[in-house]
């Protein structure tokens, strides 16, 4: 990652690591109500990285991939259609839409949420045999409280 690459990284204040997760885990909840259909969320849960050339002993970023599978594989359109509508709302701006180059030529959607200093990329994989969406919440850099350590768990 080139000295560019993390000045682009909003700094999301200073938080705990279990705090950062707990702030993470919100957003992935609220992108899942924003798709509006019935459906079920893969596990695991979020994990911590370093955050971009910052001194990884102080600062984190806490990203959370997961996938979303509609109980109906026809409402991964409907909830690409919500989410859409969803991701230009509270605080919410849509960054990025379009099609990339896989022979599915999936849909892709990028959002980032200023306030939160949270970011989501979303695919939808309608055409796959369990049509699903690729969800990645990440959050900007934190920096741990002075005297905390960054818990990697």
């Amino acid at each position: 990652m080139s000295d560019d690459d993390s000045q682009k990284i909003p700094f999301a204040g200073t938080a705990s690591t279990d705090d950062a997760v707990k702030a993470v885990k919100a957003v992935s909840s609220q992108i899942f109500d924003f798709a509006g259909v019935p459906a079920k969320a893969s596990e695991p849960g979020p994990g911590v990285s370093a955050c971009g050339d910052k001194d990884p002993e102080k600062y984190f970023q806490v990203y959370h991939p997961w996938n979303f599978q509609p109980n109906s594989g026809a409402d991964t359109a409907v909830a690409m259609k919500h989410l859409k509508e969803k991701l230009n709302t509270g605080g919410w701006v849509l960054k990025d839409e379009y099609y990339d180059n896989s022979p599915n030529k999936n849909l892709n959607l990028v959002a980032d949420n200023d306030a939160k200093k949270m970011s989501v990329s979303i695919v939808e994989y309608g055409k796959n045999d369990h049509p699903s969406l690729g969800i990645n919440v990440i959050s900007g850099c934190y920096q741990v409280p002075d005297g905390k350590t960054i818990n990697h768990s």
